[in-house]
Protein backbone atom coordinates (compact mmCIF):
# COMPACT_ATOMS: atom_id res chain seq x y z
CA UNK A 1 0.00 0.00 0.00
CA UNK A 2 1.50 3.73 -1.22
CA UNK A 3 0.94 6.59 1.20
CA UNK A 4 -0.33 10.02 -0.47
CA UNK A 5 -0.62 13.52 1.03
CA UNK A 6 -3.94 14.91 0.38
CA UNK A 7 -3.89 18.95 0.70
CA UNK A 8 -7.70 19.67 -0.18
CA UNK A 9 -8.64 22.82 -0.91
CA UNK A 10 -8.42 26.19 0.69
CA UNK A 11 -10.27 27.55 3.54
CA UNK A 12 -10.38 31.42 3.11
CA UNK A 13 -6.47 31.71 1.73
CA UNK A 14 -3.69 29.29 0.61
CA UNK A 15 -2.22 27.55 3.46
CA UNK A 16 1.29 28.35 3.99
CA UNK A 17 1.60 24.88 5.23
CA UNK A 18 0.79 22.74 2.22
CA UNK A 19 4.52 23.10 0.03
CA UNK A 20 6.52 22.00 2.84
CA UNK A 21 4.39 19.43 3.61
CA UNK A 22 4.12 18.26 0.16
CA UNK A 23 7.85 18.53 0.28
CA UNK A 24 8.25 16.45 3.16
CA UNK A 25 5.75 13.87 1.91
CA UNK A 26 8.48 13.82 -1.04
CA UNK A 27 11.38 13.33 1.35
CA UNK A 28 9.95 10.77 3.34
CA UNK A 29 8.71 8.50 0.10
CA UNK A 30 5.16 9.19 -0.34
CA UNK A 31 4.03 8.33 -3.94
CA UNK A 32 1.36 10.99 -4.20
CA UNK A 33 0.56 14.44 -3.51
CA UNK A 34 -3.15 15.57 -4.29
CA UNK A 35 -5.32 18.72 -4.11
CA UNK A 36 -8.56 19.14 -4.79
CA UNK A 37 -11.56 22.13 -5.55
CA UNK A 38 -14.85 23.11 -4.26
CA UNK A 39 -16.15 26.77 -4.81
CA UNK A 40 -13.07 28.33 -3.82
CA UNK A 41 -9.43 27.55 -5.36
CA UNK A 42 -9.26 25.51 -8.47
CA UNK A 43 -7.30 22.19 -8.30
CA UNK A 44 -4.66 22.69 -10.92
CA UNK A 45 -2.71 25.57 -9.89
CA UNK A 46 -1.31 24.61 -6.52
CA UNK A 47 -0.78 21.17 -8.01
CA UNK A 48 1.30 23.14 -10.82
CA UNK A 49 3.20 25.19 -7.93
CA UNK A 50 3.80 22.08 -5.78
CA UNK A 51 5.33 20.70 -9.19
CA UNK A 52 8.01 23.23 -9.84
CA UNK A 53 8.78 22.24 -6.21
CA UNK A 54 9.56 18.57 -6.26
CA UNK A 55 10.76 16.05 -8.39
CA UNK A 56 9.70 12.87 -7.75
CA UNK A 57 6.55 12.62 -6.19
CA UNK A 58 3.28 11.93 -8.47
CA UNK A 59 0.56 14.75 -8.75
CA UNK A 60 -3.43 13.91 -8.57
CA UNK A 61 -6.31 15.87 -8.08
CA UNK A 62 -8.99 14.68 -6.01
CA UNK A 63 -10.52 15.78 -7.23
CA UNK A 64 -11.23 18.31 -9.90
CA UNK A 65 -14.91 18.93 -10.56
CA UNK A 66 -16.29 18.00 -13.87
CA UNK A 67 -18.98 21.16 -13.88
CA UNK A 68 -16.18 22.94 -13.94
CA UNK A 69 -14.59 22.78 -17.02
CA UNK A 70 -15.39 20.78 -20.32
CA UNK A 71 -13.77 17.32 -21.12
CA UNK A 72 -11.52 18.73 -23.62
CA UNK A 73 -10.47 21.63 -21.52
CA UNK A 74 -9.83 19.17 -18.75
CA UNK A 75 -7.92 17.40 -20.48
CA UNK A 76 -5.69 20.25 -21.77
CA UNK A 77 -4.98 20.64 -17.94
CA UNK A 78 -4.06 17.60 -17.70
CA UNK A 79 -1.30 16.83 -20.81
CA UNK A 80 -0.34 20.29 -20.09
CA UNK A 81 0.73 19.78 -16.19
CA UNK A 82 1.95 15.96 -17.20
CA UNK A 83 4.30 17.94 -19.59
CA UNK A 84 6.02 20.26 -16.92
CA UNK A 85 6.28 17.87 -14.41
CA UNK A 86 7.81 15.05 -16.64
CA UNK A 87 5.10 12.54 -16.24
CA UNK A 88 3.94 13.20 -12.68
CA UNK A 89 0.42 13.79 -13.52
CA UNK A 90 -3.06 11.55 -12.41
CA UNK A 91 -6.25 13.25 -13.02
CA UNK A 92 -9.45 12.49 -10.58
CA UNK A 93 -12.18 13.84 -11.50
CA UNK A 94 -16.00 14.08 -9.49
CA UNK A 95 -19.24 15.19 -10.41
CA UNK A 96 -20.39 16.85 -7.66
CA UNK A 97 -23.93 17.55 -6.21
CA UNK A 98 -27.10 19.44 -7.81
CA UNK A 99 -26.43 22.46 -5.22
CA UNK A 100 -22.70 22.95 -6.37
CA UNK A 101 -23.59 22.10 -9.92
CA UNK A 102 -26.29 24.51 -10.28
CA UNK A 103 -25.58 27.01 -7.46
CA UNK A 104 -21.96 27.79 -8.60
CA UNK A 105 -21.07 26.54 -11.83
CA UNK A 106 -24.58 27.27 -13.29
CA UNK A 107 -24.86 24.30 -15.08
CA UNK A 108 -27.84 21.62 -15.04
CA UNK A 109 -27.09 18.70 -13.17
CA UNK A 110 -27.13 15.82 -15.30
CA UNK A 111 -30.33 13.12 -14.83
CA UNK A 112 -28.17 10.72 -16.11
CA UNK A 113 -25.33 11.18 -14.07
CA UNK A 114 -23.43 7.68 -15.38
CA UNK A 115 -24.44 8.83 -19.09
CA UNK A 116 -22.75 12.39 -18.64
CA UNK A 117 -19.54 10.63 -16.17
CA UNK A 118 -18.85 8.22 -19.20
CA UNK A 119 -19.31 10.45 -21.98
CA UNK A 120 -17.10 12.93 -20.09
CA UNK A 121 -14.48 10.18 -19.99
CA UNK A 122 -14.73 8.92 -23.49
CA UNK A 123 -13.46 12.51 -24.44
CA UNK A 124 -10.89 12.89 -21.90
CA UNK A 125 -9.39 9.36 -23.14
CA UNK A 126 -9.61 10.64 -27.07
CA UNK A 127 -8.31 14.18 -26.36
CA UNK A 128 -4.92 11.79 -24.98
CA UNK A 129 -4.32 9.20 -26.75
CA UNK A 130 -4.68 11.60 -30.04
CA UNK A 131 -5.53 9.22 -32.51
CA UNK A 132 -7.99 10.93 -34.52
CA UNK A 133 -10.11 14.01 -33.93
CA UNK A 134 -12.09 14.03 -31.18
CA UNK A 135 -15.81 13.15 -32.34
CA UNK A 136 -18.83 11.70 -29.81
CA UNK A 137 -22.39 11.55 -30.44
CA UNK A 138 -23.10 12.32 -26.98
CA UNK A 139 -26.22 13.90 -24.77
CA UNK A 140 -23.65 15.62 -22.77
CA UNK A 141 -20.84 16.10 -24.44
CA UNK A 142 -21.35 15.59 -28.26
CA UNK A 143 -17.93 16.57 -30.13
CA UNK A 144 -18.80 18.54 -32.39
CA UNK A 145 -21.52 20.36 -30.63
CA UNK A 146 -25.02 19.91 -32.66
CA UNK A 147 -27.72 21.23 -30.85
CA UNK A 148 -30.14 23.53 -31.87
CA UNK A 149 -28.61 26.89 -31.18
CA UNK A 150 -25.47 25.75 -32.81
CA UNK A 151 -24.16 27.24 -35.85
CA UNK A 152 -23.53 23.78 -37.99
CA UNK A 153 -19.92 25.10 -38.59
CA UNK A 154 -18.18 22.95 -35.86
CA UNK A 155 -14.69 21.28 -37.06
CA UNK A 156 -13.41 17.94 -35.07
CA UNK A 157 -10.53 18.56 -33.60
CA UNK A 158 -7.47 17.08 -31.75
CA UNK A 159 -4.40 18.24 -29.63
CA UNK A 160 -2.01 20.26 -30.93
CA UNK A 161 0.16 19.28 -28.19
CA UNK A 162 1.13 15.70 -28.80
CA UNK A 163 0.45 14.49 -24.97
CA UNK A 164 2.93 12.84 -23.04
CA UNK A 165 1.38 9.67 -22.06
CA UNK A 166 -1.96 8.47 -24.06
CA UNK A 167 -2.22 6.54 -20.67
CA UNK A 168 -2.06 9.00 -18.12
CA UNK A 169 -3.87 7.56 -15.11
CA UNK A 170 -7.68 8.65 -14.85
CA UNK A 171 -9.17 8.11 -11.43
CA UNK A 172 -13.17 8.84 -10.32
CA UNK A 173 -14.53 9.98 -7.52
CA UNK A 174 -17.55 7.54 -7.05
CA UNK A 175 -20.29 7.34 -3.80
CA UNK A 176 -23.45 5.05 -5.09
CA UNK A 177 -23.07 1.06 -5.96
CA UNK A 178 -23.98 2.17 -9.77
CA UNK A 179 -21.32 4.73 -10.65
CA UNK A 180 -18.57 2.71 -8.39
CA UNK A 181 -19.13 -0.30 -10.45
CA UNK A 182 -18.84 1.67 -13.51
CA UNK A 183 -15.80 3.35 -12.31
CA UNK A 184 -14.09 -0.06 -12.45
CA UNK A 185 -15.22 -0.30 -15.83
CA UNK A 186 -13.92 3.02 -17.20
CA UNK A 187 -11.42 4.38 -15.38
CA UNK A 188 -8.04 3.37 -13.70
CA UNK A 189 -9.07 3.94 -9.73
CA UNK A 190 -11.40 4.94 -7.40
CA UNK A 191 -11.43 7.54 -5.22
CA UNK A 192 -13.81 6.91 -2.32
CA UNK A 193 -14.90 9.38 -0.29
CA UNK A 194 -15.57 7.50 3.31
CA UNK A 195 -13.48 3.81 3.74
CA UNK A 196 -13.90 1.84 6.29
CA UNK A 197 -11.13 -1.30 6.28
CA UNK A 198 -13.61 -2.87 9.03
CA UNK A 199 -16.51 -2.85 5.81
CA UNK A 200 -14.50 -3.48 2.92
CA UNK A 201 -17.16 -6.29 2.09
CA UNK A 202 -19.80 -3.37 1.10
CA UNK A 203 -17.42 -3.03 -2.21
CA UNK A 204 -16.54 -6.96 -2.59
CA UNK A 205 -18.80 -7.32 -5.70
CA UNK A 206 -17.69 -4.14 -7.74
CA UNK A 207 -14.28 -4.65 -6.80
CA UNK A 208 -13.94 -7.97 -8.43
CA UNK A 209 -14.15 -7.32 -11.55
CA UNK A 210 -11.34 -4.96 -11.50
CA UNK A 211 -8.62 -4.37 -14.12
CA UNK A 212 -4.86 -5.69 -13.17
CA UNK A 213 -3.21 -2.27 -11.89
CA UNK A 214 -6.88 -0.58 -10.72
CA UNK A 215 -6.31 2.12 -8.31
CA UNK A 216 -8.19 2.13 -4.69
CA UNK A 217 -7.48 5.10 -3.26
CA UNK A 218 -9.16 6.54 -0.34
CA UNK A 219 -8.62 9.37 1.46
CA UNK A 220 -8.32 9.37 5.34
CA UNK A 221 -7.35 12.20 8.00
CA UNK A 222 -4.45 11.07 10.19
CA UNK A 223 -2.65 12.25 13.66
CA UNK A 224 -0.74 11.61 15.94
CA UNK A 225 -1.98 12.25 19.20
CA UNK A 226 -2.27 11.18 23.20
CA UNK A 227 -6.38 12.27 23.55
CA UNK A 228 -7.90 10.40 20.74
CA UNK A 229 -11.24 11.75 20.94
CA UNK A 230 -9.85 15.55 21.08
CA UNK A 231 -7.65 14.07 17.59
CA UNK A 232 -11.47 12.92 16.51
CA UNK A 233 -12.45 16.28 16.34
CA UNK A 234 -11.78 17.65 13.23
CA UNK A 235 -12.69 14.84 11.51
CA UNK A 236 -15.84 14.81 12.87
CA UNK A 237 -16.08 18.80 11.52
CA UNK A 238 -15.49 17.81 8.38
CA UNK A 239 -18.25 14.93 8.35
CA UNK A 240 -20.20 17.52 9.94
CA UNK A 241 -19.94 19.71 7.38
CA UNK A 242 -19.98 16.90 4.30
CA UNK A 243 -23.00 15.25 5.49
CA UNK A 244 -25.27 18.16 7.11
CA UNK A 245 -24.32 21.17 4.43
CA UNK A 246 -23.07 19.22 1.10
CA UNK A 247 -25.99 18.83 -0.44
CA UNK A 248 -29.75 19.30 -0.22
CA UNK A 249 -32.35 17.68 2.86
CA UNK A 250 -34.01 15.76 -0.16
CA UNK A 251 -30.60 14.65 -1.81
CA UNK A 252 -27.77 14.33 -0.38
CA UNK A 253 -25.24 11.75 -1.51
CA UNK A 254 -22.98 12.41 1.71
CA UNK A 255 -25.34 11.42 4.21
CA UNK A 256 -26.61 8.48 1.99
CA UNK A 257 -23.23 6.97 1.82
CA UNK A 258 -22.79 7.25 5.52
CA UNK A 259 -26.14 5.58 5.90
CA UNK A 260 -25.46 2.26 3.70
CA UNK A 261 -22.40 2.15 6.04
CA UNK A 262 -24.86 1.77 8.78
CA UNK A 263 -25.18 5.06 10.66
CA UNK A 264 -28.64 5.81 8.89
CA UNK A 265 -30.39 7.44 11.77
CA UNK A 266 -27.15 9.59 13.07
CA UNK A 267 -26.23 10.37 9.38
CA UNK A 268 -30.49 12.34 9.37
CA UNK A 269 -30.28 13.84 12.45
CA UNK A 270 -26.52 15.62 11.53
CA UNK A 271 -28.19 16.52 8.66
CA UNK A 272 -31.52 17.88 10.49
CA UNK A 273 -28.87 19.86 13.34
CA UNK A 274 -26.71 21.44 10.43
CA UNK A 275 -29.59 22.21 8.35
CA UNK A 276 -31.54 24.18 11.19
CA UNK A 277 -28.19 26.32 12.16
CA UNK A 278 -27.03 24.24 14.90
CA UNK A 279 -24.00 23.31 13.42
CA UNK A 280 -21.71 22.69 16.36
CA UNK A 281 -24.57 20.34 17.77
CA UNK A 282 -24.01 18.73 13.97
CA UNK A 283 -20.87 17.78 14.61
CA UNK A 284 -21.30 16.57 18.39
CA UNK A 285 -23.72 14.24 17.37
CA UNK A 286 -21.38 12.52 14.28
CA UNK A 287 -20.45 9.35 15.57
CA UNK A 288 -17.10 9.05 17.46
CA UNK A 289 -17.28 5.31 15.95
CA UNK A 290 -18.00 6.26 12.57
CA UNK A 291 -15.51 8.85 12.88
CA UNK A 292 -13.15 6.50 14.58
CA UNK A 293 -13.39 4.25 11.54
CA UNK A 294 -12.80 6.06 8.58
CA UNK A 295 -9.35 8.09 10.08
CA UNK A 296 -6.25 7.27 11.75
CA UNK A 297 -6.29 9.36 14.74
CA UNK A 298 -4.44 8.50 18.15
CA UNK A 299 -0.70 7.55 19.56
CA UNK A 300 1.66 5.81 17.53
CA UNK A 301 0.78 2.50 18.46
CA UNK A 302 -2.75 2.82 18.29
CA UNK A 303 -1.81 4.05 14.12
CA UNK A 304 0.60 1.02 13.66
CA UNK A 305 -2.31 -1.13 15.18
CA UNK A 306 -5.36 -0.29 12.67
CA UNK A 307 -3.00 0.62 10.15
CA UNK A 308 -2.87 -3.07 9.20
CA UNK A 309 -6.14 -3.07 8.86
CA UNK A 310 -5.96 -0.75 5.63
CA UNK A 311 -2.92 -3.22 4.33
CA UNK A 312 -4.68 -6.32 4.65
CA UNK A 313 -7.62 -4.87 1.99
CA UNK A 314 -7.89 -3.86 -1.42
CA UNK A 315 -6.79 -0.64 -0.59
CA UNK A 316 -3.69 0.06 -3.34
CA UNK A 317 -3.27 4.00 -1.99
CA UNK A 318 -3.82 5.36 1.07
CA UNK A 319 -4.46 9.28 0.76
CA UNK A 320 -3.68 11.16 3.93
CA UNK A 321 -4.81 14.40 5.27
CA UNK A 322 -2.07 15.56 7.91
CA UNK A 323 -1.24 18.74 9.60
CA UNK A 324 2.14 17.71 10.68
CA UNK A 325 5.54 16.45 9.70
CA UNK A 326 5.88 14.32 12.39
CA UNK A 327 2.58 12.66 11.12
CA UNK A 328 3.37 12.32 7.84
CA UNK A 329 7.28 10.92 9.02
CA UNK A 330 4.95 8.34 11.44
CA UNK A 331 3.30 6.79 8.62
CA UNK A 332 5.60 6.15 6.34
CA UNK A 333 8.09 4.55 8.80
CA UNK A 334 4.80 2.44 9.83
CA UNK A 335 4.34 1.73 6.13
CA UNK A 336 7.97 0.89 5.04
Amino acid sequence: MRLGLALGYWGRGPDPRHLELARQAERFGYHSVWTAESWGSDAFTPLTWIAAHTSRVRLGTAVAQMAARTPTATAMHALTLDHLSGGRMMLGLGLSGPQVVEGWYGRPFPKSPLTATREYVDVIRQVLRREAPVRLDGRFHPHPYAGPDATGLGKPLKPIVHPLRPDLPLLLGAEGPKNIAQTVRIADGWLPLYWSPQRTELYEAALAEAPEGFMVAPMAQARVCVDVAEGLLPVKAMLGFYIGGMGHAARNFHADLMARMGYEEEARRVQELFLAGRRAEAVQTVPDAFADEISLVGPRERIAERLELWRKGPVTDLLVTAPDPETLRTLADLNS
